[in-house]
């Protein structure tokens, strides 16, 4: 314990008299004590810029992102919005609890994980710890959040650990492909699920990077109450989110916030053919911090912000992400490769922990961080985890269009660098070098 004495102070004792005298300046400036009365809220322009919040930096450097009262504001109001189609309280509620883990230097963090929660009179716990499996099961014991909003590693993680062997056991997997015995097993399943992240969950946000596709679908088939969302630091974050997750639409990442902002595609048919997605609206920023420049090249002369990513969009509303510009390949053909939907399928076989899917010279390579804790504990050494990777190369060119195989896997010594969210820095990694 401490009593917030000033352990060293530089010169003139000024910071230490205000310590001393704290006590007796508060009993004299509230002699009743604090009451609600006493509350006073600054008068703040809507348009005025209150954050200053800079970009993870997955280009190769960060821009500071000015964001106004309103564009957090339309965050805030539309998140409160969020609520079962058929149930009579919001998830986001007076009373309501939220497990905050993800960094609120972050726009995702702090919208959803703080200011929301904090708007409507939630309770928030903040981690002060690494978010590891473990602190996290620790955590939502105690804490049993209504609420969690987290990145799509967490859930991904748990399914390939936990569930994902589960169900390559021989009685469980036989007893998965029978009726009404598949949906007691499964109504097990999503129930273990629920417990280990406390048992009183009713919304699990997804958001900050895509979600491994086998994951989203098979927790999508246990009812699992899960929303992935869209968005982007000059979006505050906000871009799309689905209200309620049986509306949720698989692969999806929600609908455009109606009466918040406006989306389209930059594309002949943009329910069709991929195109950059464009939004306007209350939650577009200002602009980069003194950077006129790529705020220049961000928000075009009619308002509309380029996102950098590729996608489509449904008559309802509901985008659909393929890639982000800069990371789609133009084959000499004129098809259009996404990696990250070939990385997606890459992802999912055996021993492989995360990838990246490059480009050289006009063909396609694998950049492979295996699962060496797995390795080790299955007692498998190089020559056979080679072997593993040609089979998951056989295998993920037999899923894919004939333009989009790769060539060849490279194995990759340790995790790939990634942003305080969790996304790959993929500028880092040069295939021509390791070729």
């Amino acid at each position: 314990m401490t009593d917030y004495h000033v352990l060293f102070e530089r010169r003139n004792g000024v910071l230490t008299q205000c310590v001393d005298s704290m006590t007796a300046n508060y009993r004299r400036r509230y002699p009743r004590g604090f009451s609600v009365e006493d509350i006073k809220y600054a008068d703040v322009p809507n348009d005025q810029l209150v954050l200053l919040n800079y970009t993870s930096g997955t280009t190769g450097y960060s821009q500071g992102v000015m964001l106004t009262v309103n564009n957090l504001t339309a965050n805030v109001v539309y998140i409160k919005t969020l609520k079962p189609r058929n149930g009579g309280h919001h998830y986001f509620e007076k009373g309501r609890r939220t497990l905050s883990f993800l960094p609120l230097a972050h726009a995702y963090g702090c919208t959803v994980d703080f200011l929301a929660p904090l708007a409507v009179g939630g309770h928030i716990t903040l981690l002060g710890k690494m978010p590891t499996p473990k602190v996290l099961v620790e955590a939502m014991k105690k804490v049993q959040p209504s609420v969690i909003a987290s990145v799509p590693l967490v859930l991904e993680k748990i399914y390939r650990k936990q569930v994902a062997p589960l169900l390559e056991q021989g009685t469980l997997s036989v007893a998965m492909k029978i009726p009404l015995v598949n949906e007691i097993v499964r109504s097990k399943i999503r129930q273990k699920l629920l417990d280990s992240f406390g048992g009183n969950v009713e919304l699990f946000i997804i958001g900050g990077a895509p979600i491994n596709q086998e994951t989203e679908a098979f927790l999508k088939s246990i009812h699992f109450p899960i929303i992935v969302g869209y968005g982007m630091t000059e979006c505050g974050p906000l871009i799309s989110v689905t209200v309620d997750p049986t509306e949720f639409k698989i692969r999806s990442c929600g609908r455009y916030l109606v009466g918040m902002n406006e989306v389209r595609i930059d594309s002949a048919d943009q329910h069709n053919i991929p195109g950059e997605i464009l939004v306007k609206g209350e939650v577009v920023m200002q602009g980069y911090y003194k950077n006129e420049k790529d705020t220049a090249a961000a928000i075009d002369s009619d308002g509309w912000l380029h996102t950098g990513d590729m996608g489509t969009i449904d008559e309802d509303g509901t985008i659909y992400i393929k890639g982000r510009c800069k990371t789609m390949i133009l084959t000499d053909t004129g098809q259009n490769i996404y990696p990250e939907e070939i990385e997606d399928k890459l992802n999912n076989m055996p021993l492989v922990l995360e990838s990246l899917v490059l480009e050289n010279k006009g063909k396609l390579y694998g950049l492979v961080v295996p699962d060496f804790d797995l390795c080790e504990k299955e007692g498998i050494d190089k020559n056979r985890l080679n072997e593993i990777m040609e089979e998951n190369m056989k295998q993920l060119n037999s899923q894919v269009a004939a333009y989009e195989r790769i060539v060849k896997i490279i194995i990759y010594p340790s995790e790939f660098e990634k942003t305080p969210k969790r996304s790959i820095k993929r500028y880092l990694y040069d295939i021509s070098k390791l070729v």
